[in-house]
């Protein structure tokens, strides 16, 4: 049982907010949360993500473990 005057209140449905946009209600103590990233503008989860090889860093890897590099290879 809980305790009385000790937990805040919970908001069934609370509006998550990104770039001012109503993005998904969820349970929460807040009222409102306002999210910078979320799964739908995330690079990661929208297939925009792009693996950046500075200076060479994965072909050192690959010489370093004497392994071969399928884009190199012929």
């Amino acid at each position: 049982m809980a305790k009385n005057r000790i937990h805040p209140k919970w908001y069934k449905e609370s509006k998550v907010y990104c770039d001012g946009k109503h993005i998904i209600t969820v349970g929460s103590t807040q009222p409102e949360l306002h999210v910078d990233i979320w799964s739908g503008n995330h690079p990661f989860f929208t297939g925009s993500q792009k693996i950046i090889d500075t200076e060479g860093r994965v072909e050192r890897f690959m010489r370093k473990y004497n392994l071969e590099n399928s884009d190199t290879a012929t």
